[in-house]
This record gives structure tokens, C-alpha cells and sequence, in this order.
């Protein structure tokens, strides 16, 4: 064991007996008053002895091990039970202040309920009131309703009469149409009979004059059939003929275009030729090279030295 522990131990053993000291001093301080006095303070007491319970553990931890951790540990659980008492004590005041809130908020709801209790305590007079006047209004529509239902029951039944009767008039009206048509029924359908004893009569002339006839047309349906396949080969032939024309006629007028841009080729050669042998005389006859006709004839006799 160390020396500084063991001064450590000392110091802290003289702390445990001043801690007694002090408790016993508090307790006869508190016996010899007669007077109904309060008693010490608890939390004085207690943490008296937690220091000296903390005391006397740091000494025996010292002495055995020469450690502090028994410390340690009770600091940090004061710490926690701090820490706790503190959270609950938040919790109370928030606690408080929420009481205090739903109380205010009581008072708040128990006055407009108050006053809405008067709003409505008015509205049921008023709606009373208005009930009232709604059922002597109603009282009265109900009379004007019947009175209006009476006057138009009135006019409708003179109106339906009077229908009726124009409705009677148009069935009367209809019974003499109905037996006009009738008589005029009959007489058509006699008629039509006779037109069909008639029509049936003719029927054999009119299906010997259908096949006739039909024999007739088959026949000059052959014929036109063959004129037109008559007149198909000569359109043929003719086609052709009018294509093989129209090819001469294009190959023709190419010829011609050809001797014309041939034509018109040697046309501008010529004039072209002619303005040359103007300018060389133009030319021979200023600069006084000769007659022209001179240097022609001298032209042939350089050929003929060349020859030699």
C-alpha cells in the first residue's frame, strides 16, 4: 500500500469523524430546545450519512485494493437518481401547466357554451315564431290551392265537353268518309277483277310476242357482236397503221432537224469564211502586200517547187 494512500485514508477517516461530530452536534441542538420546535432537516441527515457511508467504503476500498471506484460508482448514481429527480420534476410542472390549460380551456367551453345555449334559446323563439307564420301561411295556400283546383276542374270539364262533342262531330264525319270509302273499294276491286280477267286473256299473245321479239333482239345481238369484232379488227389494223405513221413522221422530222442544224452549221462556216477572206483583203489592201489576185497565182507555183 502507497504512502499517498494511506494519507488519503487519514484525511478522509478525519472527514468521517467530523461527519459524526456533526450529527451529534445537530441532534443535541435540536433535544435541548423545549420548544415545539420543527424537526432537523431529513435531507441534511441523509446526505450526512451518504457522505459517510461513501466515506467509509472509499477508506475500506483504499486498504484493500487502493482504488476509488466505489466513488465513482456513487457519484454517477447520485448523478442518475439527480437526473431522475429532475425529469420528474419537469413532468410535474408540465404536468401543472397542462392542468392549468384544460382549466382555462374549461372556463373557455363552459362560456361559449353559454352563450351558445342563449344563441339557441333565441333561434327556438324565432323559429318558433317562424313556424307560426309558416303554418298560417301554409293555411292560407292550402285555401287559394283548393279555390285554383275547383276553378280549373270547372274549365276543364267545359273544355272536355266541349272536345266531346267536337270529337262526336268528327266521328259522324268519319263513319260517312268510312263508308264513302267503302263503296269506292268495292267498285275499284270489280274493276281491277275485269282488268284481270283481261290481262289474263292477253297473257298468251303477250308471251308469244316476248319470244318473238327476245329471237329478234338475240339476232341482232349476234349481229352487232360481230360487227363489232369486225370493226375491233379494223381499229387494230388502223392503230397500227397510225403508229407506224406517226414513227415515219417522228423520224422524218428528226431528219429534217438534223439538215437544218447541218444546214445552219454550214450556213455560219460560210459566214464565218467570208468575214475571214474580207478581213485578209482588208488587210492585204492596207498594208499594200499586192493584189490579191497575185498571191493566188503565186500560190499554186510554191506548191509545185514543193513537189519537186
Amino acid at each position: 500500500m502507497s504512502l499517498n494512500a494511506l494519507r488519503m485514508c487519514v484525511v478522509l477517516q478525519d472527514c468521517a469523524d467530523q461527519l459524526s461530530v456533526l450529527g451529534n452536534i445537530v441532534r443535541p441542538a435540536a433535544d435541548s430546545d423545549g420548544s415545539k420546535s420543527p424537526p432537523p432537516d431529513n435531507k441534511l441527515q441523509r446526505d450526512r450519512h451518504f457522505v459517510a457511508y461513501v466515506i467509509n467504503g472509499l477508506i475500506v476500498e483504499l486498504l484493500e485494493t487502493n482504488t476509488c471506484k466505489s466513488l465513482i460508482t456513487a457519484v454517477q448514481g447520485e448523478k442518475m437518481k439527480k437526473a431522475q429527480l429532475l425529469d420528474i420534476l419537469n413532468r410535474e410542472e408540465e404536468s401543472r401547466q397542462k392542468v392549468t390549460n384544460l382549466q382555462k380551456q374549461l372556463h373557455n367551453i363552459q362560456k361559449e357554451k353559454t352563450e351558445e345555449c342563449e344563441r339557441l334559446k333565441e333561434s327556438i323563439v324565432h323559429l318558433r315564431q317562424q313556424v307560426e307564420d309558416m303554418r298560417v301561411r301554409t293555411e292560407w295556400q292550402v285555401e287559394y290551392v283548393n279555390n285554383c283546383a275547383q276553378q280549373q276542374i270547372c274549365e276543364g270539364q267545359n273544355i272536355n265537353a266541349h272536345k266531346q262533342k267536337k270529337l262526336e262531330d268528327e266521328v259522324m264525319m268519319l263513319q260517312e268518309k268510312l263508308e264513302e270509302e267503302q263503296s269506292a273499294h268495292t267498285i275499284m276491286e270489280n274493276f281491277l277483277e275485269r282488268q284481270l280477267a283481261s290481262l289474263q286473256e292477253k297473257k298468251p299473245f303477250w308471251i308469244k310476242r316476248y319470244e318473238k321479239d327476245m329471237e329478234e333482239k338475240e339476232q341482232e345481238l349476234t349481229t352487232l357482236q360481230n360487227k363489232r369484232a369486225n370493226n375491233l379488227a379494223q381499229l387494230h389494223e388502223l392503230s397500227k397503221k397510225c403508229r407506224d405513221m406517226q414513227q415515219v413522221i417522228i423520224e422524218d422530222r428528226t431528219e429534217k432537224e438534223w439538215l437544218r442544224i447541218q444546214l445552219e452549221k454550214e450556213q455560219r462556216e460560210k459566214d464565218a469564211a467570208i468575214k475571214i477572206q474580207s478581213w485578209w483583203r482588208g488587210t492585204v489592201v492596207r498594208r499594200g502586200l499586192g493584189s490579191p489576185k497575185k498571191s493566188d497565182q503565186a500560190k499554186p507555183k510554191k506548191g509545185k517547187k514543193k513537189k519537186k
